[in-house]
């Protein structure tokens, strides 16, 4: 077990072994790791210090047994740059699902079972099925058709780990399920925190519909589902028909951008989801994109009027403030956890409020 966490430090951090040797000097070998790695031998303790040092990782995390082990991983677009990347982003997945884990399991803390709608798996053959799954969720979760305020903090109420990760530019998000030893498996969905808000939100919901429908592995027509999926979610086509009627041969920026108020999500979001409803033609269409496309909307960094803030959810970091209150986690090991130094932490918690 020590020599898969190893391994899966390592990878999270893009490192290969002799990169793993550099960051340590003198003191190992890049064979000598290897070992480790496979099994074949323990480090002293001192050196176990040195590697948790180097890998960013308490040493009590290296050492722990682990219950969690990466399932089937499903990236939004259907390519990483290598399979280096493709190992980075699984690794760094599981490490830090892992970690949240192990916090939850030092407070005794139950992980929030997963509050799987009723009726899921739903079918997920074509664009009728995602619309209709949307509703049942929608009803089954009690949310009318209010916007969702904070998308990544309801769907963590919901029992999914939802994780900002910096991942390649060509990876906007992703779902997987964290095997457990005799308990149930997590949702985990992960998105590129490096996206915009508004990207970030449609993400969610489209990986949300990932987690959901029983998709066909058939690569462009699953996404063109889960992005139906996460239209109708997050822009229910009662409020749209309400707001703007069933017909209209042109539509303002002005509207576009209350629109955006109200669903929070892009005007690009807003424009094709109407084009799919036939609200608009799809002339009607084609001209507002020659206008985005003038406005320099449609290309990094999409700067879009009102630009929504990303998403984000402090339920770990939460957990950890818990932990060092109760004395189960020292400042020091929630440093690493959190990435956050720990001066930032205390004033973090001294802050009035906490």
């Amino acid at each position: 077990m020590l020599g898969e966490k190893l391994r899966a430090a390592r990878k999270s951090l893009g490192l290969s072994l002799r990169d793993l040797q550099a960051k340590l000097g003198k003191a190992v070998t890049a064979q000598a790791i290897g070992k480790y790695e496979r099994g074949e031998m323990r480090p002293s303790p001192e050196i176990l210090e040195q590697l948790a040092g180097a890998l960013g990782v308490p040493k009590e995390y290296l050492l722990l047994p682990s219950a969690v082990q990466l399932g089937e991983v499903e990236f939004r677009e259907n390519f990483l740059r290598s399979k280096k990347d493709e190992e980075q982003v699984k690794a760094t997945v599981l490490n830090r699902v892992s970690r949240y884990l192990q916090v939850e399991e030092l407070l005794h803390v139950e992980t929030v079972e997963w509050d799987e709608p009723k009726g899921c798996p739903f079918p997920g053959s074509d664009v009728r099925d995602a619309e209709a799954a949307s509703y049942k969720v929608r009803e089954d979760w009690k949310l009318g058709t209010d916007r969702i305020p904070s998308l990544a903090e309801f769907l963590e109420d919901r029992g999914i780990k939802v994780l900002l990760i910096q991942l390649p530019e060509s990876i906007a998000g992703m779902t997987c399920f964290i095997q457990r030893k005799n308990l149930k498996k997590v949702p985990v969905i992960v998105i590129n925190s490096e996206t915009t808000g508004e990207r970030q939100r449609f993400t969610l919901a489209h990986e949300l519909g990932h987690l959901i429908l029983e998709l066909k592995k058939d690569g462009l027509n699953a996404e063109n589902i889960c992005n139906r999926f996460s239209s109708s979610f997050l822009m229910p086509d009662r409020v749209l028909w309400a707001t703007l009627g069933k017909h209209r041969h042109s539509i303002s920026l002005g509207e576009l951008v209350s629109l955006k108020k109200l669903f929070g999500v892009s005007i690009q979001a807003i424009v094709y989801r109407c084009k799919d409803l036939e609200i608009i033609s799809q002339a009607t269409y084609r001209a507002l994109y020659s206008e985005f496309s003038r406005q320099g909307w449609l290309k990094p960094p999409y700067a879009e009027p009102l630009r929504l803030p990303k998403e984000e959810t402090q339920r770990f970091q939460r957990l950890c403030f818990r932990a060092i209150a109760e004395g189960a986690l020292s400042k020091e090991k929630a440093s690493t956890l959190l990435g956050l130094s720990e001066n930032n932490i205390s004033s973090l918690m001294n802050a009035p409020g906490f």
